[in-house]
């Protein structure tokens, strides 16, 4: 009878154990509006493996692409509402909060990725990073490069002044529209989902993007020419939510940290070896590719649309040019 009752006992031991097992394990919502095919897609998925692994399925994360979750304002807005956890967003949305930091979007700030990456490490960027986590409570964990963007179209254009009344989507974001506007062209604020379509049934008849995800959402299927106007050399950050950051242990911050920023080294290299394939690849397709003054687009920009009216610093621009 006693030898009963204490296996009675070790099975509800065991029982509550198992339980309490499963009951640990904390489950996460990583959020983006990219697709499956890209490395900022495939890189998060790596990360989220690789953080259950680290932390021995202590944490696990579902990660949601191509706006399952929301649009991009969306998710950012769920970092505060507890709807995610982890995002990977631009510092153009993290601008809506915190408006310094959207400095880097300010067009033809850097002169390449690598002038962007030593930004990503610099003194300036964490101080600007700082200041958004004062302003919001989300943590910036890693840096990755989006791609240069560059602009597409279904007319001809060499110079500023030919985007004159262009109906172009641009996402409805300060810096982005700076150059378009600073050239004349009628900009609509379109969901990123629906750019395709609009493209296709001439809701607007120009966009911009980089190279690679012009490729992967397929907008030369809908434009004739790509236009190398390099206007924004653009990141995406990897956002931890105020409540997840938080909670984590000292410990758990260095995984989370380290891993994200391994995917943010994986993905930037993957789309700097794709972007330098690309023009040729578009050629291929018969998409008119053509090189334009960067200085024609630059100066329009200084002159029409000064940084100061988005809330940004020119001391923070400054300090930005004189990374090396």
């Amino acid at each position: 009878m006693l030898f009963k009752t204490a296996i009675a006992a070790l099975a509800v031991g065991l029982s509550f154990g198992l339980a309490g097992t499963a009951d640990a394990q904390t489950k996460l919502k990583w959020a983006h509006v990219y697709e499956t095919s890209e490395p900022f897609h495939t890189e998060s998925v790596w990360a989220a493996e690789e953080i259950a692994k680290r932390t021995n399925g202590r944490y696990q994360i579902d990660v949601y692409p191509a706006s399952q979750l929301g649009k991009e304002g969306d998710i950012n807005q769920g970092l505060t509402l507890g709807t995610v956890d982890i995002i990977v967003s631009g510092s153009s949305f993290a601008a809506r909060s915190y408006p310094p930091i959207g400095v880097a979007y300010y067009p033809y700030t850097f002169r390449s990725p690598e002038h962007l990456i030593a930004y990503s490490k610099s003194d300036v960027f964490k101080r600007l990073a700082e200041g958004y986590e004062k302003k919001t409570g989300n943590h910036i964990a890693a840096v990755t490069y989006y791609g240069t963007r560059q602009t597409t179209s279904n007319k001809p254009i060499e110079k500023c002044a030919d985007m004159e009344n262009l109906k172009m989507r641009v996402p409805d974001v300060p810096a982005y529209l700076a150059m378009p506007r600073a050239c004349g062209a009628n900009t609509a604020p379109i969901a990123f989902a629906e750019v395709y379509l609009a493209l296709q049934n001439g809701t607007v008849e120009a966009q911009e993007n980089p190279l690679t995800t012009i490729e992967a959402k397929k907008f030369y299927e809908v434009q004739k020419y790509i236009v190398l106007t390099g206007h924004i050399v653009d990141h995406l950050n990897t956002v931890f939510s105020k409540k997840l950051w938080n909670s984590l242990s000292d410990e758990d911050k260095k995984i989370f940290t380290d891993v994200v920023q391994e995917a943010a080294e994986r993905a930037t290299a993957k789309v700097e070896k794709r972007e330098g394939e690309l023009v040729q690849v578009f050629r291929d397709r018969g998409i008119t590719v053509t090189e334009v003054d960067k200085n024609d687009f630059k100066n329009a920009v200084m002159e029409r649309v000064p940084m100061e009216d988005f809330g940004y610093s020119k001391s923070d621009w400054d300090a930005i040019q004189a990374i090396q």
